[in-house]
C-alpha cells in the first residue's frame, strides 16, 4: 500500500486485481458498469482526473530524472473499451519526451518471420521512460485462440513464455501495469452505433468489428483464461470497469499515480562542484 492509499482503496483494488495471491479469478464476477473509484458524479470524476493528470506530469518528470526504473502500461480490451480515450485523458499533461505510446496492429511479414515476442521486445521503455501499449503481446493469446489458429497446448505454452518474459523485464528494472478495460456487451453496442452515426467517428468503424462481436462469449472466455494464467506477483492484472469513461480514466490515473509514489522516486544527486556558483 502506498502512502496515498486508504484501507478502503486497498480493499477495492484487491477485488479488481489478479496475480497477487488471490485464487479463483472470475472475470464475469466483475461488473463492467461498477464505479468503485467514482467521486460521486461524472463531473466530479473529471475534475479529480484533471488534478491527477497534473500530478502525473510532476511524477513523470521525477521518474525521468530518477532513471532507476522503466514503466510499461498495458491497455487491453475489446473494441470501444476506451484504450485511445484512456491514453488521451490519463496522460493529457505529461511530456512526450518521456511518455510514448505504441499501438499494436496485425504483424507484418517480417514480424511473422520471428517469434511473436520479438517485435514486442523492441518497443520496451528505456530507463526513465513510460511506454503505453494500446493492445499488446496479449493479442497473441486472444485472437489466435478464438480463431482456432493455435491449439490449447500452444496457448498454454505462450502463457508460460509471457510470464517468463515479463519476469525478466521486471528483474531488469521495468515496472509493469496491466489493465484490462472491461466493457459490457450492451455498452459496446451503443458505442459502435455512435461510431456509425457520427461522421467524425465513422472512420474508426470496420465491418470486422461486427464479426468480432459475434464471438463475444469466446473472447470473454479467452480473456478469462489469459488473465488467470498471466496474472503474476511481478505483473498482476487490474480489471477496470469501463462502461463509464470518466470512472475508467480516474481509476487508471489513480492507480498509476499510486504506483509511481510507491517507487519512492528522487532526483539524482547533483554535481557538488557546482555548489556556490552564481550565474551572472
Amino acid at each position: 500500500m502506498t502512502k496515498k492509499e486508504s484501507p478502503v482503496a486497498a480493499k477495492l483494488l484487491r477485488a479488481h486485481q489478479h496475480g497477487l495471491g488471490k485464487k479463483g479469478f472470475d472475470l464475469a464476477s466483475i461488473d463492467p458498469g461498477a464505479t468503485p473509484w467514482s467521486r460521486g458524479s461524472k463531473d466530479a470524476d473529471r475534475e479529480a482526473l484533471d488534478a491527477l493528470a497534473l500530478e502525473l506530469d510532476t511524477l513523470q518528470n521525477l521518474f525521468y530524472a530518477d532513471r532507476r526504473f522503466k514503466l510499461l502500461v498495458v491497455l487491453q480490451g475489446l473494441d470501444t473499451s476506451g484504450k485511445d480515450g484512456t491514453v488521451r485523458a490519463v496522460f493529457s499533461q505529461t511530456s512526450p519526451l518521456g511518455v510514448h505510446t505504441y499501438s499494436w496492429k496485425v504483424p507484418t511479414e517480417v514480424e511473422r518471420d520471428h517469434d511473436y515476442l520479438w517485435r514486442i521486445h523492441q518497443q520496451m521503455p528505456a530507463a526513465g521512460e513510460v511506454m503505453i501499449f494500446n493492445r499488446s503481446h496479449y493479442e497473441d493469446v486472444l485472437v489466435p485462440v478464438v480463431n482456432g489458429w493455435i491449439t490449447p497446448r500452444q496457448a498454454k505454452e505462450r502463457f508460460a513464455q509471457i510470464n517468463d518474459f515479463e519476469r525478466m523485464l521486471t528483474e531488469t528494472g521495468t515496472v509493469i501495469a496491466k489493465f484490462m478495460l472491461h466493457i459490457s456487451k450492451e455498452e459496446q453496442r451503443t458505442r459502435l452505433q455512435e461510431r456509425l452515426d457520427d461522421p467524425a467517428k465513422r472512420w474508426k468503424f470496420s465491418l470486422g468489428d461486427l464479426e468480432v462481436r459475434k464471438h463475444w462469449d469466446a473472447y470473454q472466455a479467452a480473456y478469462q483464461n489469459a488473465i488467470d494464467a498471466t496474472g503474476t506477483p511481478w505483473a498482476p492484472w487490474t480489471i477496470v470497469p469501463a462502461d463509464s469513461k470518466p470512472h475508467r480514466n480516474l481509476m487508471i490515473a489513480t492507480l498509476i499515480r499510486d504506483m509511481l509514489v510507491g517507487l519512492r522516486l528522487h532526483y539524482p544527486t547533483g554535481d557538488r562542484s557546482l555548489d556556490g556558483i552564481r550565474v551572472t
